[in-house]
């Protein structure tokens, strides 16, 4: 895959991303059983996997026995059209992805990456959470989140208008300000 195929109405396509690093505990999360089929009581058709630089791949499913589809790919040059297409995004703790899909205003899990050292990522995330942007999990945590969320409580974000920032920074330099 790497392109995005025509997706036609009927399917509600689970989107995940791990970025440009290698998140093998997300990519196995999805794949696990209990994932796929929670995914697929929650009226998903389809699952996505941009599973970078790992190692794990994960299983294809071609859907037609009545479960979960499943393809997935390493990189694609963008991924905002897999962004576009999805009903729902499952996303590493990446302020980029985050604030990409938000805009988009998708239904988001971000499942934050505990291997990472000094993880601000997660405050991030787990602040975005509080302030029911987004969902925050971690991978052993995919399933029960994806049991438990309602996407209609999710509050739409709004980002902030940084004009008088750079106002007051271009005055503190010495622009002229207009």
């Amino acid at each position: 895959m790497g392109e995005i195929d025509d997706i036609s109405e009927s399917k509600s396509v689970v989107f995940v991303t791990v970025g440009t690093t290698s998140f093998d505990a997300l990519v196995r999360a999805v794949d696990s059983q209990e994932v796929r089929e929670a995914l697929f009581r929650k009226g998903y058709t389809d699952l996505v996997i941009q599973m970078g630089r790992g190692s794990y791949i994960p299983s294809k499913c071609s859907g037609e026995d009545g479960s979960l589809s499943v393809d997935y790919f390493t990189f694609s040059s963008s991924i905002a059209e897999f962004l576009k297409s999805a009903s729902l995004v499952i996303s590493h703790a990446g302020s980029g992805s985050i604030f990409e899909t938000l805009q988009l205003r998708k239904p988001l899990i971000v499942v934050v990456n505990e291997d990472l050292m000094d993880n601000h990522q997660s405050e991030l995330a787990e602040e975005l959470a509080e302030r029911n942007h987004l969902f925050c999990a971690r991978p052993q945590t995919l399933y029960e989140t994806i049991s438990a969320m309602d996407p209609n409580s999710l509050v739409p974000y709004q980002p902030g208008d940084a004009t008088p920032v750079a106002k007051f920074i271009n005055r503190f330099l010495g622009f002229v300000d207009e």
